[in-house]
């Protein structure tokens, strides 16, 4: 299993980004996928999650800005982040369980700057 992450950069505050996490090596439309991040300091947490039947859930922080979708016929997930605020600086990574194992991307720098 290969999960690609990229989309990030610097944005300046109520900015916006997208990112994208190409996934190989599964069976992509049949698994849960989910948005991580990680900001200095602090724990990797759960930002937003799609599973296989498109039902969505959301860190109550990026509720009303953020939004997961996926594309099964390209093997792809997305994190669309609107009103970009400083306090989402972090790598964002996106994952995925395949048989109770944990398999992460390489994680993609966004930076927000105020």
């Amino acid at each position: 299993v290969q999960l690609q992450a990229s989309g990030g950069g610097l944005v300046q505050a109520e900015g916006s980004l997208r990112l994208s996490c190409a996934a190989s090596g599964m069976i992509f439309r049949i698994h849960d996928m989910n948005w991580y991040r990680q900001a200095p300091g602090k724990q990797r947490e759960l930002v937003a999650g799609i599973t296989s039947d498109a039902t969505i859930k959301y860190t109550d922080a990026v509720k009303g800005r953020f939004t997961i979708s996926r594309d099964n016929a390209k093997n792809t997930v997305y994190l669309q982040m609107n009103s970009l605020k400083p306090e989402d600086t972090a790598v964002y990574y996106c994952n995925t369980n395949l048989a109770r194992l944990n398999y992460w991307g390489q994680g993609t720098q966004v930076t927000v700057s105020s």
